[in-house]
């Protein structure tokens, strides 16, 4: 007897992994130059030169046994200082190693987050459209993810669903800002109004009501567009974070989680989660990235490829009739379908050659996202797919 549920998980994909695995059997019979893939969010510009530099150094100059050794569970000491000092610098706090663990990328940070600080049946409340892993992450650790609908003009957070979800078995929060799929940043109006009723709510029922955000994408923004810094408004916040996106290396696996030294009783918090990463094998994190990642955290890969592919579709997509909120961060757009049935327009979509993520999964039918962290000549080359898509529903 084997358990029913990591079975299920482990034989059906998402629907994201499903449109990559058709994409490259598509791209063998018509070639891979005529299939327009944009289901993934797999990064395409290259890390900064920096990432090479520092790997190099590292490689040649250091003792290899502690490159490829163990580092302590938690991560190495001086790599952790070097980014509680450069959190310090960016963001104005009093940020120390001891407030932070190193960690195989964000899913394993939130992994860990919710395995520390959830209880059976605690709630944790999510806003949609939402990354997919989410509801397994949260699941897989006892409790119960509550999901407040999407806000679909501006993407913003419907606070009077919220305040209704809201409830003593509430144990956190999940934000995620700037947002995958929508590509939209939470504005600060927004962070001060949820951090506001969190204080509320927290007092009312006289435990804390822990923040967690969710923040991959926190340097890739644009047209001057500035992701708050949400430990600044809400005390009880823990952030989950990742070198994945920002640095363009999602195979390093490495990123970390903040503890902030505000989080009521820190010390036990962070003990939680330490213990969590040890029962789910989530103890040092890859040496060598861990490394590399505390010497390159202020760099980001070239964001203006991500712009010019943003503006590009942005501006082709309005002009054929697609209605899309315009993203201020990620490398994700989120237009509605031009019908109501986003797993059917995926479905005509390929006829063109167009892999498209039906929002569904997301928890916001009627949309489709785009990852356009692509080459920029695929995007030129899907402008008349599109059109031709577009123009199928006129007839």
């Amino acid at each position: 007897m084997l358990p029913e549920k990591m079975i299920e998980l482990g034989t059906a994909r998402s629907v994201i992994r499903e449109l990559f695995e058709f994409g490259k059997k598509r791209a063998a019979e018509v070639g891979a130059e005529n299939v327009f893939d944009f289901s993934i969010g797999n990064p395409s510009v290259p890390p900064p030169e920096k990432v090479n530099e520092i790997a190099i150094d590292i490689l040649k100059n250091q003792d290899p046994v502690l490159i490829h050794g163990y580092t302590s569970a938690q991560g190495d000491a001086g790599v952790r200082q070097m980014i509680a000092e450069s959190l310090n610098r960016r963001f104005g706090g009093n940020y120390d190693k001891d407030d932070l663990y190193m960690s195989t990328g964000a899913a394993a940070a939130l992994t860990c987050c919710f395995h520390g600080l959830c209880c059976e049946g605690d709630e944790v409340i999510v806003f949609a459209p939402y990354f997919p892993e989410y509801k397994v992450f949260i699941e897989k650790a006892g409790a119960k993810m509550v999901l407040i609908p999407a806000e679909i003009e501006g993407f913003q957070i419907d606070f009077d669903a919220f305040g209704k979800a809201l409830s003593p078995k509430t144990k956190a929060v999940l934000i995620n800002t700037p947002n995958n799929p929508t590509g939209v940043v939470y504005s600060k109006e927004t962070i001060k109004k949820l951090a506001q009723m969190l204080r509320d709510k927290s007092e009312e029922y006289g435990n804390p009501i822990y923040l967690i955000s969710d923040e991959p994408y926190r340097e890739i923004v644009y047209d001057g567009a500035q992701t708050p810094w949400v430990p600044k408004y809400y005390d009880n916040t823990i952030v989950c974070y990742s070198f994945s996106k920002s640095l363009s290396m999602p195979g390093g696996r490495i990123g970390y989680i903040l503890v902030c030294p505000t989080v009521e009783d820190n010390k036990t918090v962070y003990a939680a989660i330490a213990g969590a990463g040890r029962s789910l094998g989530y103890v040092n994190a890859p040496a060598l990235f861990q490394y590399i990642a505390a010497k390159c955290c202020e760099e980001t890969s070239d964001l203006s490829i991500y712009e010019r592919n943003r503006r590009l579709l942005l501006d082709s997509l309005r002009e054929m009739g697609f209605h899309c909120v315009e993203p201020k961060g990620t490398f994700y757009l989120f237009p509605r379908c031009l019908e109501e049935d986003a797993m059917a327009f995926s479905e005509r979509a390929k006829e063109f050659d167009l892999l498209l993520v039906p929002g569904d999964g997301f928890g916001c039918p009627g949309h489709f996202r785009l990852a356009y962290c692509v080459p920029t000549e695929r995007i030129e080359r899907a402008l008349p797919a599109f059109k031709k898509l577009a123009e199928s529903y006129k007839k």
